[in-house]
């Protein structure tokens, strides 16, 4: 089977806007209506890491137990993903946004009236389905509208909204966590999502689903072995970070020492982490794909390994913990290898990069967690998360040796180059 050229330059793009006939206004319009989104988006998804101990208080659980909520949300946009990219591909693209954020308002507002610790899950996980279909189609426009050779900067560029949420959203809806309590972060989520859907209806071209769109078509992408390969890369190897950052809160204040006011300030250094690293990663994988996700995969165990000893001071912690928000560098970049790999079946492809990332949520956390609750300490979630992200590179590195070999003279099949 030869490959396909990415589908983003072909006449069946997901996006019938060509870069050219859309003005820098009206793209950054666009991207910024996005953003917005992602902003929510990640907003609602970071903050409870923050609020663990309120939240297990308060429905009378454990912290570790609390942090299945945490997984309850990355099991709904792993399930919600790939089933919703599905369902609506013959709808038209900003009908789609705005029904997606609607929905994830909606599940917002409902966590904050959950009465306990089993419909905190449901809920949860029922605001998790929106989740990845959202970011695929909002990937999918940006890098449409971006100009050849920066499709990876569009994609950083909605991405940026979800990493900013964890420099502003998240400090913001932890700070009103604490003072009002958990549940008031989820109202603060569930109003920016509201605000989104108002600009995505403004700013975004009521743009058709592309010709011959069908279930059936979507579902070609699950054909393809480097689009699962890209997959496991995201599933396995962003784990580390989720491993450390679901209990930072607890392990800062019990290990570093760190007072109870200065959780907001370290949770922005995060954030600061993870806006340098979008935009850092994107112009590398723009330079060169490929070695930027190996390099990325073996930055990521590095600093994760360092955290181990880095957690037991106040200031070596907070430097730490940046360097663990810079790790998201390597979004962007696995954002466009789907893109590249997935032929015509861009919707599902793009939208199960983040079931991928939050299959790496779920298992981070729990690992995390599990690790914890065996007595190694707050600060084995270090190890967890390079052994994470070294079993990343070795998916990475059985990625391109089967692409080289498919490469070769004789092979029945041609994978997209791994160079």
């Amino acid at each position: 089977m030869n490959a396909s050229p990415p589908a983003l330059d072909s006449a069946d793009t997901d996006i019938s806007v060509s870069s050219s006939s859309a003005s820098r206004v009206d793209f950054l319009r666009a991207v910024l209506a996005l953003g917005v989104g992602g902003f929510a988006i990640g907003t609602g998804e970071f903050v409870i890491m923050g609020l663990l101990p309120e939240v297990a208080k308060d429905i009378a659980v454990t912290i570790p137990q609390a942090g299945h909520v945490i997984s309850a949300y990355a099991l709904g946009v792993v399930i919600g993903a790939p089933v919703l990219a599905v369902l609506a591909a013959g709808w038209g693209r900003r009908a789609l946004l705005i029904a997606l954020m609607a929905v994830f308002a909606a599940g917002n507002f409902a966590s904050a009236m959950a009465p306990g610790y089993v419909s905190l899950n449901l809920l949860r996980f029922a605001t998790g389905l929106p989740h990845g279909t959202y970011f695929g189609v909002a990937a999918l426009v940006a890098a449409t509208l971006a100009p050849p050779g920066r499709r990876a900067r569009a994609v950083g560029l909605v991405m940026l909204g979800l990493t900013g949420a964890t420099l502003v959203g998240v400090p913001i809806a932890a700070w009103l966590g604490q003072l009002f309590g958990w549940r008031a972060a989820f109202v603060f989520v569930g109003v920016i999502a509201l605000i989104a859907v108002v600009l995505l209806r403004r700013d975004i071209p009521d743009l058709a689903a592309p010709a011959g769109a069908s279930p059936w078509r979507e579902l070609g992408a699950l054909k393809r072995k480097q689009v699962w390969f890209t997959l496991g890369i995201g599933a396995i190897g962003f784990g580390g970070m989720f491993s450390v950052f679901s209990y930072i809160k607890p392990t800062l204040i019990e290990v570093a020492g760190l007072p109870l006011g200065g959780v907001p300030f370290v949770l922005a250094l995060f954030g600061l982490g993870m806006v340098a690293g979008n935009l850092v990663g994107s112009r590398l994988a723009d330079k060169s794909l490929m070695r930027t996700i190996g390099g990325l995969l073996v930055y990521a165990a590095l600093v994760l390994a360092v955290f181990t000893f880095a957690a037991h001071n106040v200031y070596t912690a907070a430097f730490n913990v940046f360097l663990i928000g810079t790790t998201v560098a390597i979004g962007p970049a696995l954002q466009i290898r789907l893109m590249d790999v997935a032929g015509d079946a861009q919707t599902l492809a793009a939208a199960l990069n983040h079931s991928a990332f939050n299959m790496a949520n779920a298992l981070g956390a729990w690992l995390g967690g599990v690790a914890i609750a065996a007595g190694l300490g707050w600060t084995s979630t270090g190890w967890v998360g390079a052994l994470l992200a070294l079993a990343g590179m070795g998916v990475f590195w059985w990625a391109v040796t089967s692409a080289r070999a498919s490469e070769r003279p004789g092979a029945t099949q041609r994978a997209p180059s791994a160079s």
